[in-house]
């Protein structure tokens, strides 16, 4: 059974890559809209927005990338909930796979389908004027970091997928958390909040991974953040993890 373990989850996950591309209303939230509020915010907001730096879209990006991947992984727990709901675990257990193959399917797409919004909006951003004289190494760190933010968001819209008792419910948990970038340094320095705003901004996961980013992306020293974005991500992943695992086993 085992061995078979990558065959059958390469399977898992292309069927959930073939419901999202078919989902016209997923291809628009996780990467359309981001791009919106990338469009807006430099070509509207941007003039009159000071952040100590020549090109505003070079200061928003990251903030942009990690809204589209909260965005993202509401379909996530919107997946794993329909998948609840027809049975569909309980119709895969009954063949001779691991247990734990379809939600591991559906983590890895979610992976795989933000690792694609990702790519695109850094793609419409040099258009807009995005330049990074970061190095290969830096590139791959930032990656890195995207996809331990994906997998702790994952875990956590597993968590949302599994436990709730209708749709609505399964993905209302991602409007908070899609939120965060908004109280955070991803669209203005934080030096400019008020004082409880300020202390929350900088208090809390978004604003370390996008200072952390923003530096890679900038080939600027990266200090402390990186190690405490690194840090939100693991402990936060971990977690949910846990969480996410006891209620599988509960439910399935």
């Amino acid at each position: 059974m085992n061995k078979h373990f990558f065959s059958d989850m390469g399977v898992m996950l292309g069927r959930s890559m073939r419901h999202i591309f078919r989902s016209l209303d997923t291809i628009i939230t996780v990467t359309i809209m981001p791009i919106a509020f990338m469009l807006l915010f430099v070509y509207v907001f941007g003039g009159a927005i000071q952040t100590g730096t020549d090109n505003y879209v070079n200061y928003l990006l990251p903030g942009i990338l990690l809204i589209a991947i909260a965005s993202g992984i509401a379909y996530t727990a919107y997946r794993l909930f329909m998948d609840m709901q027809r049975g569909i675990f309980e119709r895969f257990h009954s063949m001779p796979i691991a247990r734990s193959i379809v939600l591991w399917g559906h983590v890895l797409t979610s992976l795989v389908s933000n690792a694609i919004s990702v790519v695109v909006i850094i793609l419409v951003a040099l258009i807009m004027g995005f330049r990074s004289p970061a190095g290969v190494l830096s590139w791959l760190a930032v990656a890195g970091i995207l996809a331990l933010f994906t997998l702790a968001l994952t875990w956590i819209a597993a968590i949302a997928g599994l436990s709730a008792t209708s749709v609505d419910g399964a993905g209302a948990f991602s409007y908070p958390i899609i939120f965060l970038p908004f109280i955070s340094s991803a669209f203005v320095p934080t030096r400019s909040m008020p004082p409880v705003v300020r202390a929350f901004a900088e208090n809390q996961p978004v604003t370390s991974i996008v200072e952390a980013i923003r530096a890679l992306l900038s080939n600027q020293p990266v200090g402390n953040e990186l190690w405490v974005a690194l840090a939100w991500c693991v402990g936060i992943t971990l977690v949910a993890y846990l969480f996410a695992m006891k209620v599988y086993k509960k439910r399935v």
